[in-house]
C-alpha cells in the first residue's frame, strides 16, 4: 500500500506540473506557434474543465472498480497521449486538444489517493494526509517553474514535453503494478447510492460555493496569468517569470503542509478555511488597487496568494466529514469537481475579461483579473460563514 501511494504521489507531481506549465511556456509558444495569452487561457481552462467533468465518472469508477485500474489506465492512455500531442502541436488548436487529453489523464490521480486515505486510515488524520500529498505533489509546480524554463531553453520545449510523455507512461505502469485497491465496504454497500444522495446533504450546500472559488486565484495566477502579467507590466523574460512562479509554487507547498494539521491543533476546520481565504482575497485586492507596486512586492503578494490559497485539503476534509462510507469515492470527486471546475470556468472567463480590458496601460487588463479573483473568494467566504463546522 505504501509503495502504491508513493507512485500516486509521483503521478500527482505530474498532474500539478501539467496544470501549471503553460505560464512558463507563454513566450516560446507565442513566438513559435502563435499561441497568445488568450489562447493559452482557453487551453488552461479546457484542462480544468475536462478534469472537473471527469470527476463524476471517476467517482463512479473508484467506488465500482477501485483506484488502481482507474488511475493507471487514464494516466497512461490519455495523459501520456496528450503529452505526445502537445509536443507535436503546430498551433493553438493542437495545444487545446492536448490539454483536454492531459486533463482526462490527470483526473483520477489525487482522488485515488484520497479514496485510499478515507478507506484505510483514521478519519482524524484525513486533512493532514490530504495536505501532505498535495504538498509533496506540488513539487510538480516547482518543476513547472524555473527548471522547465531552463529545460525548454536548453533542449527545446518539444523535446522536454516529449520526455515528460515517456515519464507519464512509466508512472502509469507503476500504478498498475503497485497500487492496491482497499477491501470492499462492509455489508456489500460498495457502489450503492448516487450523486443525488450526496446533494441531499444540506451541510454541503454552504461549503461547495467556496470550494468552487477558493483555488481560483492560486491556480489561475500560478498556472497562467503570472507569466503574461510580469511580461507585460515588468518586461520579464522566461527566467524572471520562472523565478516568480517558483516562489508561488514554494508558497503553495508550504501552505499545503501548514493547513493540514491546523484542524487538530485549533479544533476547527471552518475558521481555519475562512481566515486563510480572507487573507488570500486581501492579497488579490491589494494587487488590484496597486498593480504596479514593483516586481518583488508583486511577486511576494502572489506568493502569499499561493500560501493562503492552499486550503483545498482542509475544505476536502470538511466536506468528507459529512459523507457516508459507501459514497466516499463519489463524495471526494464531487468536492473536486467544484474545486477544479471553478478554476476551469474562471480561466475561460478571465480570458474574456483580459481581452475586453483596455489595451493601455498594460496593467489595466490584469487589474480586472485581480478584482475578479479577489471578489469571487470574498463572495464564497460570505456564504461559507454560515456553514456547520465539523472535525473528526
Amino acid at each position: 500500500m505504501k509503495l502504491g501511494i508513493f507512485f500516486l504521489v509521483i503521478a500527482y507531481v505530474l498532474s500539478q506540473f501539467y496544470r501549471a506549465f503553460l505560464a512558463v511556456l507563454t513566450p516560446v509558444l507565442g513566438a513559435e506557434i502563435g499561441a497568445g495569452p488568450e489562447d493559452l487561457a482557453l487551453s488552461s481552462g479546457l484542462w480544468f474543465l475536462t478534469f472537473a467533468a471527469m470527476q463524476i465518472p471517476v467517482g463512479w469508477a473508484l467506488d465500482h472498480i477501485g483506484p488502481r485500474r482507474t488511475a493507471a489506465w487514464l494516466l497512461g492512455i490519455a495523459g501520456g497521449g496528450g503529452a505526445v500531442l502537445f509536443a507535436l502541436a503546430q498551433g493553438p488548436l493542437g495545444i487545446h486538444a492536448a490539454m483536454v487529453l492531459i486533463g482526462i489523464g490527470c483526473s483520477p490521480v489525487l482522488m485515488a489517493s484520497y479514496y485510499i486515505f478515507g478507506r484505510m486510515y483514521p478519519a482524524a488524520v484525513f486533512a493532514t494526509l490530504a495536505g501532505a500529498i498535495i504538498g509533496f505533489g506540488t513539487l510538480g509546480n516547482l518543476a513547472g517553474a524555473w527548471p522547465l524554463a531552463w529545460a525548454a531553453e536548453t533542449f527545446g520545449w518539444r523535446q522536454t514535453v516529449g520526455a515528460l510523455a515517456a515519464v507519464t507512461a512509466v508512472v502509469a505502469l507503476a500504478l498498475a503494478v503497485f497500487v492496491q485497491d482497499p477491501p470492499a465496504v462492509a455489508h456489500g454497500e460498495d457502489g450503492k447510492g448516487s450523486l443525488l444522495d450526496l446533494l441531499k446533504i444540506r451541510a454541503l450546500w454552504l461549503i461547495l460555493p467556496l470550494m468552487f472559488v477558493n483555488y481560483v486565484p492560486a491556480a489561475g495566477m500560478r498556472g497562467l496569468w503570472a507569466g503574461p502579467y510580469f511580461a507585460d507590466v515588468y518586461g520579464s523574460d522566461s527566467y524572471g517569470i520562472g523565478i516568480v512562479t517558483l516562489m508561488m509554487a514554494l508558497a503553495m507547498v508550504a501552505g499545503s503542509f501548514a493547513y493540514g494539521p491546523l484542524d487538530r491543533l485549533l479544533g476547527t476546520r471552518k475558521w481555519v478555511v475562512l481566515g486563510g481565504n480572507l487573507l488570500g482575497a486581501l492579497c488579490m485586492l491589494t494587487l488590484w488597487a496597486n498593480p504596479t507596486v514593483g516586481f518583488w512586492p508583486a511577486a511576494l503578494l502572489l506568493a502569499a496568494v499561493g500560501l493562503f490559497g492552499s486550503s483545498f485539503p482542509m475544505m476536502m476534509a470538511h466536506g468528507r466529514s459529512f459523507f457516508p462510507p459507501h459514497l466516499l469515492g463519489r463524495g471526494v470527486t464531487l468536492m473536486n469537481l467544484f474545486g477544479i471546475g471553478g478554476v476551469g470556468v474562471m480561466q475561460t472567463v478571465s480570458s474574456r475579461v483580459h481581452a475586453a480590458a483596455p489595451a493601455a496601460p498594460p496593467e489595466a487588463a490584469y487589474q480586472a483579473i485581480f478584482l475578479l479573483f479577489g471578489g469571487l473568494v470574498l463572495a464564497g467566504c460570505a456564504i461559507y460563514l454560515f456553514s456547520r463546522d465539523r472535525t473528526d
